[in-house]
């Protein structure tokens, strides 16, 4: 009797796996992560802004929105990087800067984004 062979993860399943390799690689699964991070991050951020407008506690904003802010940054960056790797025109790679500032977008560019590079 063998043991059943272990399941193998997919670059689809572990992106963060591959966020050290170099090249397109590494810089769409680096884009991956944080697309990921920065559309929870936004969806947190829309929450605090409703704790704060509508049931007055300013404390979670003062906490997310810089978090927040920090990490959009560093998308900026990834994108760009993703962007000049993948030799997208401006308007596209806009447009993905784009999708970390409306909550849900950055999970479905992400999504869009992987399909397009990972077909070739």
């Amino acid at each position: 009797m063998t043991a059943p062979e272990p399941k193998t993860v997919t670059d689809e399943e572990a992106p963060a796996r591959d966020a050290a390799a170099p090249g397109l690689k590494g810089a769409l699964a680096r884009y991956r992560v944080l697309a990921y991070i920065v559309g929870v991050g936004l969806l947190a951020l829309v929450g605090a802004m409703i704790m704060r407008y509508v049931f007055d506690q300013p404390q979670y904003s003062a906490i997310v929105g810089p978090v927040h802010g920090f990490l959009y940054v560093v998308y900026l960056v990834l994108a760009v990087d993703l962007g000049l790797k993948a030799r997208w025109p401006i308007v596209k790679t806009g447009l993905i800067l784009l999708a970390g500032m409306v909550p849900f977008v950055s999970f479905i560019a992400e999504r869009k984004v992987t399909k397009e590079l990972s077909a070739g």
